[in-house]
């Protein structure tokens, strides 16, 4: 869980300990599985020094190797609340427990769980130390928010067109496609109803000029009007439809 020491910082463990021997022994196991060490072995093979290890002997492992890397390691606080999410998605235990067993703050832990559940490439950038926690929780929520604005738009598409979500969902077009020809079809329904209603409003006036169709004024009251409208308006006229017939339009 805990990154490995960056370049610069390697060559100069390396350089230190080339100068001064391995102070602090590399940790293993009974068995010889590394418990602590793995950037003091690696700037001993860098520098040619014979490393020295010793054996621990207590009962919690985990508990041995997260305390001797907090304590010793220059981390972030958001690099160790991510660390702590990451042990704790394996072992089961709870947030609550482990932060007032390690006295740790409960809500940055928190944050770095719900950065982990939700995003586990940016959890990892906060682990190497690349991103910090905070940082990683925004592009989180940013990412929600567009998540949950595309579903509302599909949602939107679906009830309102749902042959254009259905063409959506088999990838044949795509989502702001879409939206914009939804956009389009309602605007036309919008200029239709507004026709029609002009329409509904003057059809006394239409009935009247049933007896001269070319009159100027007829032309300025259809002047607008698309062809099945004009059609419309002229069955009006002549008895043939009712108003009620530019709803079935609309």
């Amino acid at each position: 869980m805990f990154p490995m020491l960056a370049e610069d910082e390697l060559h100069d463990l390396a350089e230190d300990i080339k100068a001064h021997g391995l102070l602090t022994p590399i940790v293993r196991d009974p068995d010889g599985v590394l418990l602590d060490g793995r950037n003091r072995l690696a700037a001993c093979e860098r520098a040619g020094v014979e490393p020295r290890f010793t054996t621990y002997d207590g009962t919690d492992q985990a508990e041995y190797i997260w305390l001797s890397n907090v304590r010793r390691r220059h981390i972030s606080a958001g690099q160790r609340a991510m660390i702590q999410a990451m042990i704790l998605s394996l072992s089961g235990h709870s947030l609550r427990t482990h932060a007032k067993l390690h006295d740790v703050s409960r809500s940055r832990l928190s944050l770095a769980n719900t950065v982990l559940q939700s995003a586990a490439d940016l959890a990892e950038q906060v682990r190497a130390g690349k991103l910090s926690l905070d940082a990683a929780a925004a592009t989180v929520r940013e990412r929600k928010a567009k998540a949950a604005a595309v579903q509302a738009a599909f949602d939107h598409l679906r009830i309102h067109a749902p042959d254009l979500a259905a063409q959506v969902t088999e990838g044949e077009l795509a989502l702001d496609a879409a939206t914009r020809e939804l956009g389009q079809r309602q605007a036309a329904v919008r200029r239709d109803q507004d026709h029609l209603t002009a329409i509904a409003e003057r059809w006394d006036t239409l009935r009247e000029l049933a007896r001269e169709p070319d009159s100027l004024h007829t032309f300025q009251v259809l002047d607008g009007l698309t062809t099945d409208h004009r059609a419309l308006v002229s069955r009006l006229i002549v008895g043939e439809a009712e108003p009620r017939a530019t709803e079935q339009v609309a």
